[in-house]
């Protein structure tokens, strides 16, 4: 388990491959990104594997993972270092058996301790929780408080991300609750002087979280 909470960059709902790498390399200069996830919905295959030819590069020349959001059979295909499922992507054996034992697959569970238990027990590397705060990026399910966190910190090593209108003003109580890592997205990609302030933003928010 990581030693401070840290950054989980999620990819804009639509964009542009050629330009976005550039914008994708701008925030990885920000400073620390564990993961970064592919996520492009109702998008057809091809553009799905251009975009991980594109991008996972990028992500390995910082040492930063790549995981690909929904589709662990394209995650697969094209070597990413694994894949995120929510509740309607399939059965967890499934995508296992489609990445192999050593690839990260990280589980959706929104606000649901059940499904957590479920995802923890099942070999997931990682567990989601949230909306925790009001997002534009997707009608979310479900809203989560910092007390989940808290509980899964308490009960298991498997590792969690707190997702959901996450920014570097309003992420303090989910270091404090527990979170190993934070899902980003908006407060990364528009941020008004670019990816890479978004990125040290909320860097530095953790680490004034932890050095308190």
């Amino acid at each position: 388990m990581p030693s401070i909470c840290r950054l989980y960059l999620i990819t804009p709902p639509q964009f542009e491959v050629a330009v976005f790498t550039d914008s994708l390399a701008a925030a990885l200069d920000g400073g620390d990104v564990a993961c970064v996830q592919l996520r492009l919905k109702d998008t057809d295959n091809d553009t799905i594997r251009e975009a991980i030819e594109k991008l996972m590069p990028v992500c390995h020349a910082s040492d930063v993972a790549f995981v690909v959001n929904d589709r662990p059979d394209l995650a697969a295909e094209c070597g990413a270092d694994g894949a995120h499922i929510g509740a309607d992507d399939g059965k967890f054996g499934n995508a296992r058996r489609l990445l192999g034992d050593a690839a990260i697959l990280g589980v959706s569970c929104y606000n649901s301790r059940h499904a957590a238990i479920e995802a923890g027990e099942a070999g997931a590397d990682y567990v989601a929780f949230g909306a925790f705060y009001q997002t534009q990026s997707k009608m979310p399910r479900s809203r989560a408080t910092p007390e989940i966190l808290e509980w899964w910190h308490q009960l298991s090593i498997v590792q969690s991300v707190a997702i959901g209108g996450i920014t570097a003003e309003n992420c303090a109580p989910l270091v404090r609750a527990g979170a190993d890592f934070l899902a980003v997205i908006a407060a990364v990609w528009d941020h008004p002087d670019g990816p890479g302030a978004g990125v040290k933003a909320i860097n530095d928010a953790i680490a004034e979280v932890a050095a308190a």
